[in-house]
């Protein structure tokens, strides 16, 4: 094992293969191709992630690089920022989270996603302006504290300007979009 070698590649691999599930199943009920069955399961895939990374957390707090790497701490970063049903583990998460990063074992901008998140799952306006709602027309964010200095607030997590991360979005969903495709209501992130 080198230094670089996660603690738990078992865990890695499990937290990469769910995060990726998750994504697809996101993908499917994005574009409304989910039957009444298919929301349940999905809803019950998302609560059996939750649980996963509740054990997860209560054994080891934050999965971050040292314990999974990289590219597994993205994928834990993903399942927390997707547990929406349960606001109370997001907010654990998002403390945890933010240790990590100033232990310098996860990345900022993955805490900034999951703050804002839970600022917005309450009701509230968030700060680094990382959420969005799909809309009919289009995409649409979150509502965002003091609008004026939220580029300087992105830039201070490493976040890229607020309007070429828009644009991203709407050529992704541009090219996400298949003749048939209905649209829905959904939270989603702005990179």
């Amino acid at each position: 094992m080198t230094a670089s070698d996660p603690l738990r590649p078992d865990l890695a691999r499990e937290l990469i293969v769910r995060a990726a599930q998750s994504a697809a199943r996101r993908a499917k009920r994005v574009r409304n191709h989910l039957d009444a069955v298919q929301l349940g399961q999905d809803r019950h895939a998302d609560h059996a992630d939750t649980k996963i990374m509740r054990r997860i957390l209560a054994e080891h707090d934050w999965p971050g690089y040292r314990l999974i790497g990289p590219d597994a701490a993205r994928a834990a970063g993903s399942l927390a920022l997707h547990a929406d049903d349960d606001a109370d583990f997001q907010r654990a998460a998002t403390t945890l989270l933010e240790r990590a990063v100033q232990d310098g074992d996860a990345r900022i901008q993955h805490w900034a996603h999951l703050y804002d998140r839970t600022l917005a799952n309450s009701g509230r306006p968030q700060e680094f302006g990382t959420q969005q709602v799909l809309i009919a027309t289009g995409v649409e964010l979150c509502p965002v504290r003091a609008p004026d200095s939220l580029d300087q607030r992105r830039a201070s997590v490493g976040l890229s300007l607020i309007a070429a991360a828009l644009e991203t979005v709407r050529r992704r969903l541009a090219q996400d979009h298949q003749p048939g495709d209905s649209s829905t209501v959904v939270l989603a992130q702005v990179a």
